[in-house]
C-alpha cells in the first residue's frame, strides 16, 4: 500500500517566482508550509502542498532559458545528437519557454507547448509554432487531430512541474508514434541528496525524480527508459531517453549503472531521507553563521541571481534585506522588484559587481562556472562568494 512519509519541513514559503513590486511589498504575501514527502511504494519524492498551474505559470512567468549560455549550449548539443541518431520528422516540445531548444530545428517540423503568455509571445514573434496551453489529455487529442503522431517528444524541467503524472504520461502515449522517442530532462534526486541542494524543492518542483520512481510510473504506459545521461545542469540533472516497450532498441548500460547507483545510495529506503533532513538542518545553521560573521565585520553582501531556488534558501534560513543589500539579475521581469518573502531589492545586472561589495551570495549557484568566468575582475580584487552547496562556505 502506498504510504507518503514526510521527511523534510522547509517552513513557511512564498510562491518562488512571485516577485514583488513596490505596492505588493507592503501587502501580506500568500505563504504555505513546504513539506517534502517520500512515497514508500513507487519511490517518488514530492512536495505535500501543491498549487494550480494557472497560479504558477502565467503571463508573469520570469524564467528564460535563453539567458543562460550553459542551457543554450546544452540544447544545441542535444539537437545535434537527435538529428544524427533519431532523425525525427516531427518534434513536440512540452514547456518550450522562449524557443531555446526548438530554434535548433526547422520550424516547419516542430511544435512547442508554452502556457506562459509572456514567454509564448517571444516565440510567436520569432515565427515558432507555439501553442499557449497547458499540457493535458484534451490538448494531446487536439494536437493529434491537427498534426498526427510525433516521433520525438522533448521536455526539459517541465514534467516535474505538472501535478497529474497519470494525465501527463497518458497524453504522451496518445501522440507518440510507435517507434517514437520521448526525452525528459529534470533535476536528479540522487544529486540533490548528495549535494544537499534542498533548494530544488519549491512550489513549482512538485516532484524531484529518480530513475527508480520514473521507471515505476512509466511501466503503466508500456514505456521504459533505455538510456540515461547525467548532466551537471541545474546542479545535477538526468536526461532520460524513453521508448515504447515494444520498440526493440536495446537498454543501454547507463540505465543499469544508474539503477545500481541509486540502490547503493538508498533512494528506495526512508532512512536515507531522514539523514538528508539532518544535513539540511546543519546546512541552515552553518549558512546563517557565515552571514552573521560577515555582517559582524561590517561587510557588504549582495546576491547574484534572484532564482526560484534561492527563494527556498532565503526563507528557510530567514535571510532578508537586513543581511543582503540587494540582488543583481539579468532577467528583465525580475529587475526593480523584490524577492518573494524576504523582500530584498533586485537590481539590473550591469556587467559587473560594484567595487564596494565584499561578498556575493550565489543564488544562481547552478551556473557557478559561467558566473566565475564573467566576474574575473571581482575575483581578482579579492571579492568572495558565499555558496550553500554541498556545504555552506566562502569561496
Amino acid at each position: 500500500m502506498s504510504k507518503k512519509i514526510e521527511f523534510l519541513d522547509l517552513g513557511q514559503q512564498p510562491l518562488a517566482n512571485y516577485y514583488l513590486n513596490k505596492s505588493q511589498k507592503k501587502k501580506k504575501e500568500r505563504k504555505y508550509r513546504l513539506i517534502v514527502c517520500f512515497d514508500n511504494q513507487n519511490k517518488l519524492v514530492s512536495i505535500k502542498k501543491t498549487f494550480s498551474s494557472k497560479m504558477m505559470f502565467n503571463n508573469k512567468y520570469p524564467y528564460r532559458s535563453s539567458m543562460s549560455k550553459t542551457m543554450q549550449r546544452s540544447f544545441k548539443e542535444l539537437a545535434k545528437h537527435i538529428k544524427l541518431k533519431i532523425n525525427p520528422k516531427k518534434i513536440l516540445e512540452i514547456g518550450s519557454n522562449d524557443g531555446s531548444f526548438l530554434k535548433n530545428f526547422n520550424k516547419s517540423m516542430s511544435v512547442g507547448i508554452e502556457p506562459c503568455a509572456n514567454v509564448e509571445k517571444i516565440t510567436k514573434k520569432k515565427k515558432f509554432n507555439t501553442i499557449p496551453k497547458y499540457w493535458n489529455t484534451k490538448l494531446a487529442r487536439d494536437i493529434l487531430k491537427k498534426y498526427g503522431y510525433f516521433d520525438l517528444i522533448y521536455s526539459a524541467n517541465t514534467i516535474s512541474h505538472i501535478k497529474n503524472l497519470n494525465d501527463v504520461f497518458s497524453s504522451i502515449d496518445l501522440v507518440l508514434s510507435k517507434t517514437g522517442i520521448f526525452i525528459i530532462e529534470d533535476p536528479s534526486l540522487i544529486e540533490c541528496l548528495k549535494r544537499n541542494t534542498y533548494d530544488q524543492f519549491y512550489n513549482e518542483h512538485i516532484y524531484v525524480f529518480s530513475y527508480l520512481s520514473l521507471r515505476n510510473i512509466l511501466k503503466k504506459y508500456n514505456l521504459e527508459i533505455y538510456k540515461i545521461e547525467n548532466l551537471d545542469i541545474h546542479g545535477g540533472s538526468n536526461r532520460y531517453f524513453i521508448k515504447r516497450m515494444k520498440n526493440k532498441i536495446k537498454i543501454e548500460k547507463s540505465v543499469i549503472k544508474q539503477k545500481r547507483k541509486e540502490m547503493k545510495y538508498g533512494l528506495n529506503k526512508k532512512n536515507t531521507y531522514y539523514k538528508f533532513r539532518k544535513r539540511v538542518e546543519e546546512s541552515k545553521k552553518r549558512l546563517v553563521s557565515i552571514f552573521n560573521y560577515c555582517k559582524s565585520k561590517n561587510k557588504k553582501i549582495i546576491g547574484y541571481g534572484a532564482t526560484a531556488k534561492s527563494t527556498t534558501i532565503l526563507n528557510y534560513c530567514n535571510i532578508n534585506d537586513q543581511t543582503i543589500d540587494y540582488f543583481i539579475d539579468t532577467t528583465k521581469d525580475k529587475q526593480n522588484k523584490y524577492t518573494p518573502g524576504t523582500k530584498i531589492k533586485i537590481k539590473k545586472y550591469k556587467g559587473g559587481i560594484n567595487k564596494d561589495v565584499d561578498y556575493v551570495f550565489l543564488g544562481a549557484w547552478n551556473f557557478k562556472k559561467e558566473i566565475f568566468k564573467k566576474e574575473k575582475k571581482y575575483i581578482k580584487r579579492g571579492g568572495k562568494f558565499i555558496i550553500h552547496t554541498p556545504l555552506p562556505r566562502i569561496i
